[in-house]
């Protein structure tokens, strides 16, 4: 039977696609609206589509064993372009696609949330079982996600995980998330600006997030997971990036982001899942992907920028 990878040609997604065809023997079906193009090498048993996931009706699902549901309007800013736009993306999208997965045979729907869904938490140790209190729009929008496909859980294994912000080298990157933009900016300019400093940041590195998609496909993992492995303060991680590449850390009070956050992943370790890769080690393959020509600075790669530019997400269903 074929896996099903909504958002297939995104920052993750390229990634998982490219595992799942080097790790796995079945057909990878990758659905992806192509707003940040495409960068998976054509392979026999990959089929992609470009299609909004709104328009997912189109697709048969009959015949697929697994759906990652990576597919969406990502980040707090993004969604906050249209906000309309992105609860159809990112809600009733999730619905029409799990209730169609259910009646039609999918034995698993995995799905990231974040770990942004607790909100500004005081607590040393977020766990899995603390009430949810989402501050953004983008942080809602996972939280009703979540609700629905659990709300599936009788009729398929669901599987909701909860990923802190993601780190590493990806064909298709992302620079606009905290490691990754750092480091950017030592190997660019030489200099690492931080707005405050002191917010705790958790954060996972792309091939962890990666072989823990494959873990939970793998032994039909239900329920819902934290997914971080280190809570940095931002001045942290600038100072991680400094001690690899030369670079003055300039730290700016100004505009500073409040959110705070730590995850605990106790529940998610209690499976048999560890990580193999930290923050230090995603800012040395950062580094040396720079270094070959792997890693340039696009345009694309700067979501909301982006967006703007290309008018992408602002025309409702």
């Amino acid at each position: 039977m074929a896996i099903l990878v909504t958002g297939g040609c995104g920052y993750t997604g390229t990634r998982l696609t490219q595992a799942l065809l080097a790790r796995t023997s079945q057909p990878v079906i990758v659905v992806d609206a192509g707003w940040f193009g495409n960068y998976l090498t054509p392979h026999p048993r990959l089929s992609v589509r470009a299609l909004d996931i709104r328009r997912m009706d189109t697709v048969d699902l009959r015949g697929v064993d697994t759906i990652f549901h990576l597919a969406g309007i990502a980040n707090d800013p993004a969604v906050e372009l249209n906000r309309v736009v992105s609860w159809e993306v990112n809600v009733l999208a999730t619905m029409e696609l799990v209730d169609r997965a259910a009646r039609q045979g999918v034995r698993q729907f995995i799905f990231p949330s974040s770990g942004a869904v607790y909100g500004v938490r005081s607590e040393a140790r977020v766990t899995e079982d603390l009430d949810l209190m989402p501050i953004s729009d983008y942080n809602k929008t996972k939280m009703v996600a979540e609700r629905v496909i659990l709300s599936y859980g009788d009729r398929l294994t669901t599987t909701i995980l909860r990923p802190a912000t993601v780190c590493g080298f990806s064909p298709r990157m992302r620079l606009d998330l905290t490691v990754n933009l750092l480091t950017m900016q030592a190997l660019t300019t030489g200099t690492v600006t931080v707005f405050g400093g002191g917010q705790v940041r958790p954060h996972i590195h792309i091939d962890d997030l990666v072989d823990l998609y494959l873990f939970a496909f793998e032994h039909r993992l239900p329920g819902v997971y934290n997914a971080a492995f280190e809570n940095l303060t931002v001045l942290e991680i600038a100072e991680c990036v400094a001690a690899k590449i030369p670079a003055q850390i300039s730290i700016r009070a100004d505009d500073a982001d409040p959110r705070s956050y730590r995850l605990c992943s106790d529940r998610l370790r209690e499976t048999g899942f560890e990580p193999r890769k930290n923050v230090g080690v995603a800012i040395g393959e950062l580094a040396s992907a720079f270094r070959n020509g792997a890693l340039v600075d696009r345009p694309a790669w700067h979501t909301v920028q982006w967006m703007k530019q290309h008018n992408l997400g602002m025309t409702t269903a």
